[in-house]
């Protein structure tokens, strides 16, 4: 079993609040090999559920706040608030692109690729899916950043550098329904790809994001919803880790 150890944030006798770290897969799969939070979950917090009482999920090299519930009721009532859209999700990302709008809705239908079945996109008869965004912070790669790459960055990719890709958009975005990808899938949609996406950005700005930053930078930000026993008020948010902390001090 991994080294790995749950990072977590609040918990009471119905449900855990955790601090998801990168590079863990949620669900075991026949392709994944490395240990899971389902399984760090099982054999930390002996939760007897399927799946570990784990009520959504998070994109492997996704970071952030994750639910898990303890027990088989809480788990079906906690289920039954995402799919009624009373949980508030927000994420951070950081987007290629200057945005102009300071804010905005994306409306768009996303569904399964057909041509690449490990991919989604956005196609008419798709799932209905809305993303709310807000803009917090317009920024630049930093030109001496680029030159301290290294490596036998060619003349060519400098320029395109240079030429393509120096604005960046960080963003809060607000998912009011849960499909795969959904974000992921939405910023690409309005030409503005998460920085670091291996799936969704294009395979030259892909490498060149990947010299600065190690991942796609994602990070579920806070979570907000009422407890489904007492009723209260919960809200929980967790900062961004600390890759990604260290990839926007590359941007002014």
């Amino acid at each position: 079993m991994s080294d790995t150890k749950l990072n977590i944030i609040w918990q009471d006798d119905y449900l855990v609040v955790l601090n998801k770290p990168p590079y863990i897969s949620v669900n075991v799969s026949e392709t994944e090999k490395d240990t899971t939070l389902i399984e760090l979950i099982s054999e930390e917090l002996k939760i007897p559920l399927e799946r570990a009482g784990v009520i959504h999920r998070l994109d492997k090299n996704t970071s952030g706040v994750l639910l898990v519930a303890k027990d088989q009721n809480t788990l079906e009532l906690m289920q039954a608030k995402f799919k009624s859209r009373e949980v508030k999700k927000t994420y951070m990302a950081l987007a290629h692109g200057n945005i102009v709008e300071d804010a905005g809705e994306i409306d768009a239908p996303i569904a399964r690729n057909p041509v690449n079945r490990e991919k989604f996109g956005v196609f008419e008869g798709g799932r209905e899916s809305l993303t709310r965004f807000e803009v917090v912070k317009r920024l630049k790669l930093a030109m001496e950043k680029i030159e301290n790459m290294g490596d036998g960055m060619k003349k060519k990719e400098r320029e395109f550098y240079e030429s393509e890709a120096l604005d960046y958009s960080l963003v809060k975005l607000f998912p009011r329904t849960g499909r795969t990808h959904q974000i992921r899938v939405h910023m690409k949609y309005i030409h503005h790809p998460l920085v670091g996406d291996g799936v969704y950005t294009g395979k030259k700005l892909y490498r060149m994001d990947h010299k600065w930053c190690p991942r796609q930078f994602l990070h579920a930000y806070s979570i907000g919803f009422k407890h489904p026993i007492s009723g209260e008020e919960m809200n929980f948010s967790c900062d961004l880790a600390d890759d990604l902390n260290d990839a926007l001090n590359n941007l002014v």
